[in-house]
């Protein structure tokens, strides 16, 4: 379905992106992961199309690079971003009208916006200003209004954090329902490995946007490689797997491994 090949993005001397390749098949869920600063978000915007790049990304056989981002989200490619993006003065229901008005291809469809509402959570709420809601409210609108652009690949940006274990829950089931009850290709960029190992049917490691590791999500968390990647040289045994506050989990060295391959609960109990 989506074909990434040696695809490379440089911003003046820095490298964000090296030499990337990988695939995304129908029904796949497919995680990224990677310490801060490795590429991670840079390469969701060169497959959504803010950035030039060099290399290939093919989407069910059709060349991407060079095309808009608002053609490549009517292909069926949708997003969301690490801070909730909304309308504030505007209803939760007409939030994720944009999504549909703008997204479908089919044209706008209002009984397709109260089928997302209701599978978002969000029915009862759709008269609120989306201003007024919380976290979790907002990241499930968000959501909401990328499906509504009936899309076959939905791109999470860490989408946990700043989520308490509970939320963390609610979210894990939206994407598992998203991707087995609407059929849509999930990749999904996170810091949790106990969601990625619980989500995902494969996971990709980068590091200064290269690739450290890809493969069965026990056994990329479990590669010597991938534990150096996040512990570092420096033997200080410590590593931080969210950059918010309420969402992060220190591990000494000893027990890195046990928390890479997803023996801890997401959100840090």
């Amino acid at each position: 379905m989506l074909e990434i090949k040696n695809i490379t993005k440089k911003f003046g001397a820095l490298t964000a992106v090296n030499n990337l390749s990988f695939n995304v098949q129908k029904g796949d869920v497919f995680g990224i992961a990677g310490p801060n600063g490795a590429g991670k978000s840079t390469l969701y915007n060169l497959i959504t199309g803010l950035y030039p790049f060099e290399g290939s990304i093919r989407f069910n056989g059709q060349e991407l690079r060079g095309m808009l981002p608002h053609r490549i989200a009517k292909l069926g490619i949708a997003r969301t971003f690490q801070i909730p993006q909304t309308f504030p003065s505007l209803t939760v229901e007409a939030g994720i009208g944009i999504g549909n008005y703008f997204g479908s291809q089919d044209g706008f469809d209002s009984s397709y916006v109260d089928q997302i509402l209701k599978f978002v959570n969000l029915d009862k709420k759709r008269n609120h200003k989306t201003g007024q809601l919380n976290l979790l409210d907002k990241k499930m609108l968000m959501i909401g209004a990328a499906l509504a652009t009936k899309p076959k690949i939905l791109m999470l940006d860490e989408p946990m954090a700043g989520s308490n274990s509970k939320e963390i829950i609610s979210l894990m089931d939206l994407i598992k329902r998203i991707n087995q009850d609407m059929g849509i290709a999930i990749i999904i960029i996170e810091h949790f490995m106990k969601v990625l190992t619980e989500l995902t049917r494969k996971l990709l490691i980068i590091q200064t946007g290269t690739e450290i590791c890809c493969g069965d999500p026990v056994e990329v968390t479990s590669n010597p490689k991938v534990i150096e990647c996040y512990l570092g040289s420096s033997g200080d045994g410590q590593i931080t797997t969210s950059e918010n506050s309420n969402s992060e989990i220190h591990i000494g060295e000893k027990n890195a491994e046990k928390n890479l391959t997803g023996s801890n609960h997401a959100g840090g109990k």
